[in-house]
């Protein structure tokens, strides 16, 4: 086993999500995974406490990016505005490795009680990241919170809709999300 081989968290990831989809989540182990990515365990407790944590990885950086996204949007932009402009800035950096891998991680929280627990959680803290930018730019709690729910399930939505759909090059995530919200915006006044 190669022990400082480049690239490692994405190999345990791969190597998660193809055992999970392959055997389940609760039947895999650490030492699988580290196994099937070329690495030893403490390699992987290096790089994840645990294996609920896999399929959070790049939580931090999702959160960051939608709230820098809502924070540099024009001044004069609309809650919903900043949320679009805080999904088109995640949005960018998603590529053919997220796409690929978004209906087996999907597949592997939906066959897993504790995995659909930690992807609540993880909607949660992307969630209070917009709503904390929001809130910085003057946006008032409650309309903060309510455009920020709608980003995370723009997200999702947006999300799914990609990585289920046909793979033509150059096809890229963000008129998935901005259509989503836009969706939700234009269902939202149905709501009387």
């Amino acid at each position: 086993m190669a022990r400082w081989e480049p690239g490692a968290r994405e190999r345990i990831v791969m190597a998660a999500v193809d055992l999970f989809t392959e055997q389940g989540y609760d039947d895999t182990t650490v030492a699988q995974i580290a196994e099937r990515a070329g690495i030893t365990k403490s390699t992987f407790f290096r790089h994840f406490p645990d294996k609920r944590e896999l399929l959070a990885a790049g939580q931090e950086t999702l959160s960051r990016l939608l709230a820098d996204g809502i924070a540099e949007a024009p001044a004069d932009a609309t809650p919903l505005g900043a949320v679009a402009a805080g999904l088109e800035r995640a949005s960018r950096e998603m590529g053919p490795v997220n796409r690929e891998l978004g209906p087996r991680i999907a597949a592997a929280v939906a066959a897993s009680t504790e995995l659909q627990e930690r992807a609540m959680l993880k909607n949660i803290g992307l969630s209070a990241a917009m709503t904390d930018a929001l809130v910085g730019r003057g946006v008032p709690d409650p309309v903060a919170h309510l455009a920020a729910e709608m980003g995370v399930l723009a997200f999702k939505r947006g999300f799914a809709a990609w990585s289920e759909g046909d793979h033509g090059a150059g096809d890229e995530l963000a008129p998935y999300t901005l259509a989503a919200l836009e969706e939700l915006r234009a269902s939202s006044a149905a709501l009387g």
